[in-house]
């Protein structure tokens, strides 16, 4: 027979905060139903390697379960599914709840857009005979991660005439991929004095493309003759074209399992289509919710969420405001009765790095989906914070429906921080927080996310939608 635990045991449970891992608190059917949830996930991953293809991938799945694109000016009834596409780049929709609008909605709001390489508006050139394309970095990077690793390219070239041509090179086994050269460690001793920031500069982040010679012709700049023609008579497009391009360099790797327990996803763009992935998978689960459910699909959060696809444009209002006008309800009633999780990753406790993390405070990989109460630099810099009314809703919410879950930080005080949409939102007068997945090596082209973190998320969105 068990020994009986004692009151003082019995008290420390009753009052301690205990943080459980996932597989501790998860039964092997939940367990099982996370592994076979991020399967489609990684399905996900791979055809959504930039924001463009997320958005398109998210609105043939949203029209699959009934969403239609929203009609200025119609009054919906409870059930009924819209959504609104914001140039390809950005995306919102909503299931009309059983609740007036006035009553506020439930909104879920992630960024879709992840760092990368970009090309610039005159980017290929010939240099001893080898041909390169000219990056600029998009999002902080770690520059020299970048090097030596296959890339795919992925974007749009739009004509003047106004045709577009869709690019994707470097996915099929069969493609070619590119690749940015490093020095070779025999001759490196002086790039290896450089600081680890500088240990590849911006400008020498170069995409290298070929070598051959056009018709093995003895005329300048033969090889970038060779590879326009290539690229001429495969797509139909010139030098000039680049100057209207959207063409971005991503890692070509697919989404896989990592560890031998495959415990772990790893993969490019975790930060953070794991989060627009989860909170789609809830939208298209909330078929009658009590409040009108919305879900959103931002662009360019890793620059600031500037321009008119990012979160400080005007599309989530307009979309808001498009639902609310034919009731005449004011948008301000609307989103003054709002909650919104921000749904975005936080930085997994690492112990090969615990210096920068103090771990009281800091999420970890296989402990479930993570609540940021707050996140900015410094003296709590440029953030918002989720008021102590909404994370007691918050606490009441998951705990009530058995969703795993954890509190988190983005890094020790005074060592580094960062930024979510949450903010911009909240300086609409909505009650936000940051919901969403631990991951490891954050921004690297090969980010690592507990699969079981990931359904927790899943959970927490929907139960919230709900």
């Amino acid at each position: 027979m068990a020994e009986e635990r004692s009151a003082a045991e019995q008290l420390k449970d009753k009052l301690f905060y205990n943080k459980k891992n996932s597989s501790v608190r998860m039964d092997r059917t939940a367990q099982e139903n996370a592994f076979a949830f991020c399967e489609g996930y990684k399905r996900f991953l791979d055809r959504s390697k930039t924001e463009r293809e997320a958005v398109t991938t998210a609105v043939g799945m949203l029209e699959k379960e009934g969403f239609r694109p929203l009609e200025y000016g119609k009054k919906y009834r409870p059930g009924e599914r819209v959504y609104y596409n914001n140039r390809g780049k950005s995306l919102v929709c909503a299931t009309i709840g059983r609740r007036p609008l006035s009553e506020g909605l439930r909104i879920a709001a992630a960024h879709v857009d992840s760092p990368r390489l970009d090309l610039k508006p005159s980017p290929l050139y010939e240099d001893r005979e080898l041909a390169f394309f000219k990056t600029q970095y998009y999002g902080g990077i770690k520059k020299y991660q970048w090097t030596t690793i296959a890339l795919a390219a992925h974007g749009v070239i739009v004509k003047k005439d106004g045709t577009r041509v869709d690019i994707v090179i470097g996915e099929d086994p069969a493609d070619p991929v590119f690749c940015v050269p490093d020095l070779l460690p025999h001759l490196a001793q002086e790039q290896m004095k450089r600081p680890l920031a500088d240990g590849v500069a911006g400008e020498e982040l170069n995409i290298i493309l070929g070598s051959l010679r056009y018709g093995g012709e003895e005329l300048d700049e033969a090889v970038k003759l060779n590879i326009l023609n290539i690229l001429f008579e495969k797509y139909g497009v010139t030098e000039e074209d680049f100057l209207s391009a959207e063409l971005t360099f991503v890692p070509a790797e697919k989404a896989r399992d990592v560890g031998l327990d495959r415990s772990i996803v790893g993969s490019y763009g975790h930060d953070d289509r794991v989060c627009a992935y989860t909170e789609l998978m809830a939208a298209l689960d909330a078929i009658t919710p009590e409040y009108t459910a919305v879900t959103v699909f931002a662009d360019r959060e890793e620059t600031g969420s500037d321009g008119n696809t990012g979160m400080q444009s005007a599309f989530f209002r307009s979309f808001v405001s498009a639902l609310c006008e034919p009731y005449d309800i004011p948008l301000w009633v609307v989103l003054g009765s709002s909650k919104c999780f921000s749904a975005d990753v936080n930085a997994a406790f690492d112990p090969t790095f615990a210096d920068v993390s103090e771990f009281r405070n800091a999420s970890r990989l296989g402990y479930g989906v993570v609540v940021t109460k707050y996140t900015g630099g410094a003296g709590k810099g440029g953030t918002s914070e989720a008021s102590a009314e909404f994370m007691a809703f918050t606490r009441e919410l998951l705990d009530k429906n058995g969703v795993v879950w954890q509190t988190g930080e983005l890094g020790k005080v005074d060592v580094g921080g960062g930024g979510t949409v949450a903010k911009f939102l909240a300086n609409l007068d909505i009650d936000v927080v940051d919901v969403g997945v631990p991951v490891l090596s954050m921004h690297a082209p090969l980010e690592l996310v507990s699969k079981l973190d990931v359904y927790n998320t899943y959970l927490a969105f929907r139960h919230f939608y709900e």
